[in-house]
């Protein structure tokens, strides 16, 4: 049991800033995303044993998890507008730190959700493209196509936003 304990601290120690990212990219906020991991998390953990690619596997399970959370969100929305009647609603969202940071969240919100999903299971979690395809149930080819055009489209976003400053 305590071998156990320790095994799934360690996944979670090595995937968890990546698997709170990549859920962040479905999901209102941070509360949601965090909801995410941990139903994605659990669903992997049960079932670990029978994927071919643990890692793969244990992202595919986040990404459900996300994107059920974010249909959530956008139902339980569209009921509190029909209901405000003329109301403002109001959202809260983090503040995140630094212009550069702010920059870069800002153009990969400008990607295509494919694209975007691609760019942060390769950079921020470090999945091959492979994994990638395996996650997303697409080619690996499919996967580096989208990483190139999503790092193309990046670079015109962020060099743009420098030659503004």
């Amino acid at each position: 049991m305590a071998g156990e304990s320790e095994a799934w601290r360690q996944w979670l120690r090595q995937h968890g800033a990546a698997l709170f990212l990549f859920a962040r990219q479905w999901t209102a906020n941070r509360a949601d995303a965090e909801d995410a991991v941990q139903m994605g998390f659990l669903k992997f953990w049960q079932r670990r044993s029978r994927a071919a690619d643990q890692v793969a596997y244990l992202y595919s399970c986040v990404r459900s998890a996300a994107l059920d959370q974010g249909r959530t969100d956008r139902r339980r929305s569209a009921r509190e507008k029909s209901t405000a009647q003329g109301e403002e609603l109001m959202f809260d969202f983090p503040v995140e730190h630094g212009q550069r940071q702010e920059a870069i969240e800002a153009a990969l919100g400008q990607l295509p959700a494919d694209q975007r999903e691609v760019v942060v299971l390769k950079i921020w979690a470090g999945l091959t493209f492979v994994q990638i395809g395996e996650t997303l149930a697409i080619s690996p080819n499919t996967a580096a196509s989208r990483y190139r055009y999503a790092l193309i489209r990046l670079e015109t976003e962020l060099s743009e936003e420098v030659a503004h400053d």
